[in-house]
């Protein structure tokens, strides 16, 4: 244990890094309070994105690299800043007219258009619970309202009232003179219409912790700033949260990061220690835009996982986060083969490299051994030519691959063979594209399936794969990658496709010179296939 925490304090990836930072916050002493707090910030004015579940899952591998090098407790809250008043209707969810009557109220407050819980905030909250249970991530939900009105925030938000001019100094050196005009850093909940009001604040009694401000209807009303009478505004709301909780370690995205001076600046005010930070490239949906809760684009968590285990969710997590990342549904097959190509290289990693592998991170150390012994994109191949209905149109094919494979024995398999039928029909099918072959190309495969009809070995990928590739060679291709890309277009309908050998081998060799011939014979590429 203590040569794998030498290792980890000097691990290059970047979990040991970020955990290296906040380990340095308590060189001298350690926390008061007990335990080192990760935070993650989330604002339910829509259903959780994946990038919700981003900062959840990324924050996890830092806490899990923090435990490796040090043993000060640690925990991680997940708060909702529900209290929030909902400023737009969602696209994505029903009874939109139902909602828009309650634009500017607490999303608590507002009506559950599933008609599920409480509240439109509580049906929020509840999904990225399941969402987050799902993947078995330890955390603390605490809810904005709950928060305030319990009076866990009473405290600082006094001292919010105490440092109300120094706090707006912060703030309103970051705003247009039009807003300075009416920005306060309190928002008031109206005693009569429940809205969370953006008015200017016509007066703070630091003493006797009250504001005061005009109501929509004109009348002047006093408030205490305790109880969830008030809220603050969502830039100090950051910082006093720092400071009321003596936060550690927050990751945000880049949309955020020219906020971090006021952050820390109002966490300084009321009396905090600025937490580290982390921030990490946004994710983008198919078009290159940025993935938003109001507006549903992108992929969802549930999405995800109709397609793709949990884990492969977890490794795209890892990679790079402080690069931009295109989020849509053609990435997931090679997230899923390259997670299984890092679980097999586990085995036979250096401690140093098993540090920096991914898995090490999705699993905390405790990595399984992977039984995919057919890889996901392999899967879909297969389920092309095999016309798969279910998984079970790909067993037959797998067990003579992998005489020793089985449902029992290989689960994760098993589970990607469903996937990949799933996957196949709602993605792949719908946009295959077979084409006529050249010349060229046409007598190179009708060499190949001379060859196939010809073979007397054992259906050994490797001796395969070199076959085809004499075949490329002889018939003149180059650069090579035009032969195999013929392959994939011509047989599978596709510009990609698994190495080819390999494919033969799971096909089957009578099985891929039938496909070639139909595909020579123009079945392939007829108008009612194309």
């Amino acid at each position: 244990m203590t040569a794998l925490r030498d290792a980890a304090m000097k691990s290059k990836a970047w979990p040991f890094e970020e955990a290296r930072r906040v380990l340095k916050r308590y060189e001298k002493k350690d926390p008061e309070k007990g335990f080192v707090l990760f935070e993650t910030g989330y604002g339910p004015s829509g259903l959780p994105h994946i990038g919700t579940f981003g900062e959840v899952a990324r924050t996890t591998m830092i806490r899990r690299a923090f435990e490796m090098i040090s043993d000060i407790p640690t925990r991680l809250f997940c708060f909702s800043d529900d209290m929030d008043g909902m400023r737009k209707v969602p696209e994505n969810v029903p009874q939109q007219e139902m909602l828009k009557q309650h634009l500017q109220e607490p999303l608590t407050t507002v009506p559950d258009p599933f008609g599920e819980y409480d509240s439109f905030g509580g049906h929020n909250n509840a999904m990225l619970r399941r969402f987050l249970d799902t993947f078995g991530f330890e955390y603390e939900f605490i809810s904005a309202t709950e928060f305030y009105k319990s009076g866990q925030f009473d405290a600082t938000l006094l001292k919010a009232a105490e440092k109300y001019d120094a706090i707006m100094e912060v703030m309103l050196a970051s705003l247009r003179e039009e807003r300075q005009q009416t920005y306060s850093c309190f928002l008031p909940i109206s005693p009569k219409t429940g809205k969370v009001l953006y008015v200017p604040i016509k007066h703070v009694d630091a003493k006797a912790g009250t504001i005061t401000f005009d109501d929509e209807d004109g009348q002047e009303l006093t408030l205490p700033v305790t109880g969830g009478h008030v809220k603050l505004q969502w830039k100090p709301d950051f910082g006093a949260r720092w400071a009321a909780l003596d936060v550690d370690f927050e990751m945000y995205g880049k949309d955020h990061s020219t906020n971090t001076p006021i952050y820390d600046g109002i966490c300084k005010i009321l009396g905090g220690r600025p937490p580290e930070h982390f921030t990490y490239e946004l994710f983008l949906d198919q078009h290159g835009q940025k993935i938003s809760k109001s507006k549903g684009n992108g992929l969802s968590i549930d999405e995800w996982l109709t397609y793709a285990a949990t884990e492969s969710l977890s490794y795209f997590m890892f990679q790079k986060p402080k690069t931009a990342k295109r989020m849509y549904f053609d990435v997931i097959p090679k997230a899923v083969d390259e997670y299984h190509q890092q679980l097999r290289a586990w085995p036979d990693q250096t401690p140093e490299q098993q540090l920096a592998n991914p898995v090490w991170h999705i699993h905390g150390g405790a990595v399984p051994a992977s039984d995919m012994v057919v890889p996901f994109q392999m899967l879909l191949n297969l389920a092309s030519v095999a016309g798969a209905k279910d998984k079970s149109g790909l067993w037959g094919f797998i067990r003579r691959y992998a005489p020793e494979a089985s449902a029992e024995t290989n689960p994760t398999l098993d589970a990607a063979a469903e996937f990949a039928v799933r996957y196949f029909n709602d993605f792949v099918a719908p946009t295959r594209v077979f084409r006529a072959p050249s010349e060229v190309e046409r007598r190179a495969l009708e060499d190949l399936a001379g060859r196939l009809a010809a073979w007397d070995q054992p259906a050994d990928a490797e001796a395969l794969q070199t076959m085809v590739f004499a075949i490329g060679r002889e018939h003149g291709f180059e650069p090579m990658k035009d032969w195999f890309q013929a392959l994939y277009q011509v047989l599978l309908g596709a510009d990609q496709g698994p190495r080819f050998g390999g494919f033969i081998a799971l096909y089957g060799i009578e099985e891929t010179r039938a496909l070639i011939e139909r595909a020579l014979a123009g079945e392939l590429a007829a108008p009612a296939n194309a």
